[in-house]
């Protein structure tokens, strides 16, 4: 019998797949103990004070892009910064990860081991794929099942969710992702979706709770510049406004008795935190909490064009005007884009 042309891809593919495990410095727990209340008893801890021990709290995938240790994964998997982040290439080679970039915007994340000559994947192009096209999601799923492999097909493009996960879990918006039935469970987070040719299109980042074979991948095009960015120059080299704000659309704006079913809403997506960052483009301008940003230099800020993707057509020192809508009139602003900090 013809093998499988996945066979292939899996050993193509599985070396350059790794294992990312996230621990924390945790209050060291001496024994149990039985709290009585009413007919029923709680088991709580009981904390040896003043002593901390290392211990597993999650864990993910990733796959490395580059033979000098250059790895992504999603954003969501090393969300936590006071967490300490290993990288399992197999039982004997264990490495401390260095987290070099966050994007929570689309969900990504470089990290960076100190090694040389390891495989590696190459990238794909994600404009390209169609739909019905055969694709692989590997991981590690429960960060049990090392080099898990699941087949599919691209059964859908330029989808929206909002993703729940992280340390703490946060709710994030992402869209234009691509959806499989591969199947994608909770560990597969930042393992790479590969075409038949073994080449990087997506990276899975969710599924949808208590249905099968709906899973979501970030097109790998959306982390190409990033990767790109973070090699050279070590960062993200792009343009930041500094605030926190969701894109209005005519629901959002019929339950919120809002004027404008368009632009960009300023507000604080929780308590503590501030809707505008100190001192950035955004605060040096005077933009204020529950301004509604309507159009960048005249282009109109909506679903289909967000203001994050208005801003990457930018670099970092332009100036652009901004079109906002406070306390029912259009005022224009100048922002002079910086880079964050």
């Amino acid at each position: 019998m013809e093998k499988s042309p996945i066979v292939e891809v899996a050993k193509k593919v599985c070396p350059a797949v790794i294992t990312i495990v996230i621990s924390k410095d945790l209050p060291k727990i001496e024994g149990f103990y039985f709290f009585p209340f009413g007919e029923h008893q709680f088991i709580v801890p009981e904390i040896e004070k003043g002593k901390k021990e290392k211990m597993k709290i999650g864990g993910g995938s990733g796959f490395v892009v580059s033979p000098g240790g250059y790895i992504i994964t999603c954003n969501h998997v090393v969300s936590d910064p006071e967490a300490d982040y290993t990288v399992i290439l197999d039982p004997k080679r264990k490495y401390p990860a260095k987290i070099l970039e966050r994007d929570p915007l689309i969900d990504i994340a470089i990290l960076k081991i100190e090694e040389k000559n390891l495989p590696y994947l190459g990238l794909g192009d994600s404009n390209q794929i169609e739909l019905g096209e055969t694709v692989v999601a590997i991981g590690n799923p429960l960060g049990e099942f090392e080099d898990t492999l699941s087949a599919g097909i691209i059964s859908g493009l330029s989808r929206k969710i909002t993703a729940y996960g992280g340390l703490p879990l946060k709710a994030t918006s992402l869209r234009g992702l691509i959806q499989t039935d591969a199947a994608i469970n909770p560990g597969n987070s930042g393992g790479p979706l590969v075409n038949i040719e073994g080449k990087v299109v997506g990276i899975n980042t969710a599924m949808v709770m208590g249905v099968q074979n709906i899973g979501f991948a970030i097109p790998i095009n959306y982390a190409r510049r990033t990767l790109e960015e973070v090699m050279k120059y070590g960062k993200i080299q792009r343009p930041f406004l500094g605030i926190r704000y969701f894109v209005l659309n005519k629901e959002i704006a019929q339950v919120n008795k809002l004027p404008v079913d368009y632009g960009a809403l300023i507000v604080r997506e929780s308590l503590g935190e501030k809707a505008i960052v100190k001192d950035s483009a955004a605060d040096k301008a005077g933009l204020k909490e529950y301004d509604i940003i309507l159009a960048i230099n005249g282009e109109k800020i909506n679903e289909e064009n967000p203001l994050s993707d208005i801003l990457q057509k930018y670099k970092i020192g332009d100036e652009v005007t901004s079109k906002i809508l406070r306390e029912g009139k259009e005022v224009n602003l100048k922002l002079k884009l910086s880079e964050k900090k």
